[in-house]
């Protein structure tokens, strides 16, 4: 009971892992420090897309559910959990794209609102003089 309580809380962490790849970039423009933590995920996403790599969570997910006498996944989170139900299996390729397209993005707003506010800091600084 406990093991596959775990299991479900590890599946959940993994979603939020997932939605923080997407929309993190865009919390760096309020909280800047998340924007380390935001290239460690995004790197590993590419690896994970680039390179047959397991993911710690889907293996830790997997044990749990193998202690609470549930079978593993067949296939990794995502093929079980997203492809084919939020999306066509055929548009794995597409929404790979899109969320690298909305990570750089995110990137280039953080980069030109941190330019912005350095130039008008700048600006303040020399006024100030």
């Amino acid at each position: 009971m406990v093991a596959r309580a775990f299991a479900e809380l590890v599946m959940v962490v993994h979603f939020g892992v997932l939605v923080f790849l997407v929309v993190g970039g865009f919390l760096a423009w309020r909280w800047p420090k998340l924007l380390y933590a935001h290239l460690a995920m995004a790197t590993w996403g590419l690896l994970i897309v680039l390179f047959p790599l397991a993911c710690p969570l889907t293996w830790l997910e997997n044990e749990l559910r193998a202690a609470a006498g549930q079978p593993e996944l067949a296939t990794g989170f995502i093929d079980t959990y997203i492809d084919g139900v939020l999306y066509p299996d055929s548009a794995a390729r597409l929404v790979q794209v899109l969320v690298a397209l909305v990570v750089l993005s995110s990137w280039t707003g953080y980069y030109l609102k941190r330019r912005d506010e350095r130039a008008c800091n700048s600006v303040q600084f020399t006024n100030q003089r």
